[in-house]
């Protein structure tokens, strides 16, 4: 394996930092860190905040516009770095929209920031995508290494939109030379806010695992990857960086801290139940997502530690944020379940109910008590 590259910027001056999406809760976090090392005198100067809304955090140069409009290259000028999340946190958001009409809103938008960030003279974009593109499997190392392949399933699903992007980002390292482009992958995000396949799956009754399964468990709140990209822009780290919690949890280990119950299925059956439920509109992402519950997709973070980064947040402590987080949603989501794939959520939770289910009736048959 290559050593991480490290492109050390000039101090000389300071540097303006754009954010796109800075009024969504990820966004918000990485504009106050932004801010936050501006104020401490480092190589970051003004930040610029980008979206159809203005966000709440003080300090922000705000620049409204569409991210999928060519007017972005005009809000880009004198920008010379720009991060831009392309991995959605907000599931709700997502289920609205159908897998093609999303698919096609991904590449529009990536396509449109990389022309306008080369049109307008941006010296760097960093692009927040995911951990999920390696692929969950039982093959995996743990952890993955930052050049490791993505070997994710290109299939409809939300993952499939992220290797979307990333294929689009790697054709326009060639077509714009003097654009250098940067790719974050987080491990599962955690925080308020955060609405994701992997939050959603922890919504389940039990949790589901799978027959000779063993997955390492890893989360990455958002603060941490917020300061993740401030060391990211400001020692202009790539082309690929990846960001989590130290070391990662077993399954057990995720069982005794959240206090939750699994179901155990075999591969076959699990897989079986996600893809009928998905074929009948059950399930609105395919079962390969499955995969991200049941098999390690955990990450190093070595170019960030080589960089002298280290996360604030062990993933213990994510898991309870994580816990938290859903029981503030699950609340809500109670008064407004009115879709079936709202109250599913993930293809695991449904797979873990279905389970469920045929685990209570083989015991009421039986006669055993509950």
């Amino acid at each position: 394996m290559s050593s991480p590259r490290v492109r050390i910027r000039s101090r000389r001056t300071t540097m303006t930092v754009a954010v796109t999406g800075a009024a969504t809760p990820v966004g918000d976090r990485i504009a106050r860190a932004l801010l936050a090392r501006s104020a401490a005198g480092s190589a970051i100067g003004t930040v610029v905040g980008l979206g159809t809304e203005r966000g709440s955090a003080d300090g922000v140069h705000w620049r409204l516009a569409d991210l999928d409009s060519p007017e972005l290259a005009g809000c880009l000028r004198g920008v010379d770095t720009l991060v831009h999340v392309a991995a959605s946190t907000n599931l709700s958001a997502d289920l609205k929209m159908s897998a093609r009409t999303r698919r096609e809103w991904a590449i529009r938008q990536i396509q449109t920031v990389v022309i306008s960030a080369a049109a307008a003279g941006v010296a760097r974009l960093v692009v927040v995508t995911s951990a999920m593109t390696y692929g969950a499997s039982p093959a995996n190392a743990v952890p993955l290494p930052e050049d490791a392949p993505l070997a994710a399933d290109p299939d409809e699903g939300m993952v499939g939109d992220l290797l979307a992007v990333e294929q689009i980002l790697r054709a326009a390292g060639e077509v714009h030379p003097g654009l250098a482009i940067t790719v974050v992958r987080p491990a599962a995000l955690v925080g308020t806010g955060i609405d994701t396949i992997i939050t959603r799956h922890f919504e389940a009754p039990r949790l589901l695992t799978v027959k000779g399964g063993s997955p390492a468990w890893q989360f990455c709140h958002v603060e941490d990857l917020a300061n993740a990209l401030v060391t990211t822009v400001e020692l202009g780290l790539g082309p690929v960086v990846t960001v989590g919690s130290q070391g990662w949890m077993t399954q057990a280990e995720v069982e005794s801290a959240s206090g939750m119950l699994r179901v155990e299925l075999s591969e076959s059956m699990a897989l079986g139940i996600g893809q009928r439920l998905h074929r009948v509109g059950i399930l609105p992402f395919p079962a390969s997502d499955l995969a991200y519950a049941v098999y390690p997709w955990a990450i190093s973070s070595a170019t960030l530690g080589e960089a002298g980064w280290q996360p604030a947040y062990d993933n213990v402590t994510c898991l309870g944020v994580l816990i938290e987080s859903i029981r503030g949603h699950h609340g809500m989501a109670a008064r407004r379940l009115d879709r079936k794939d709202a109250a599913l959520g993930a293809a695991s939770a449904a797979v873990a109910l279905v389970g469920t289910a045929a685990i209570m009736r083989r015991r009421r048959r039986k006669g055993v008590g509950t």
